[in-house]
């Protein structure tokens, strides 16, 4: 059997809720990820994702440098312990359509992260597994159209005229 502890990374970087949306966008072009989570000291409390600054911080037109990390990150978290079945995680992901968990103690402190990519580089064999989740993780979703904004429009691109858009040179 194997265990998210065979597969994890450790040592993740965090940021703090008060650190600013910028500075989470600044980390991740860093260090070439999309998601970090948030912890109060070791306690993890939140993961904002790349996804989190565009829906919550650009498209509500946030000042980036003021607004903190508590005002967009996620906080109903789905964790993984460094105990649980590879298996297991890899059917949580894909029913939540995550590509990445972190890592908790029994205290909810932070030890890690699990990713897709860890498990199918760390865990051979597992391959059908790893893309039965991934097709789970990227089946699409409904958009939700209950609120429009100013980014509204017809579908297929174009204007509302139905004349095409003149593209910037």
């Amino acid at each position: 059997m194997t265990t998210v502890a065979d597969v994890m990374t450790r040592g993740v970087r965090t940021l703090a809720q008060t650190d600013s949306v910028s500075q989470a966008a600044q980390a991740m072009d860093e260090l070439n990820v999309g998601v970090i989570p948030v912890c109060d000291g070791e306690k993890l409390v939140g993961m904002v994702t790349d996804r989190d600054i565009v829906v919550r911080g650009v498209a509500q037109e946030c000042d980036l440098k003021a607004t903190k990390l508590a005002d967009v990150m996620s906080t109903n978290v789905r964790c993984a312990t460094e105990e649980q079945d590879i298996d297991e995680i890899l059917g949580q992901m894909g029913d939540s359509q995550i590509r990445r968990m972190p890592v908790v103690d029994a205290n909810k402190r932070l030890v890690g992260i699990v990713s897709l990519g860890d498990i199918a580089d760390k865990n051979p064999g597992d391959e059908m597994d790893v893309a039965n989740s991934l097709a789970e993780i990227s089946s699409p979703a409904k958009p939700d159209r209950a609120s429009q904004s100013q980014a509204s429009g017809p579908a297929g691109g174009g204007s509302a005229d139905g004349k095409p858009r003149r593209q910037p040179s």
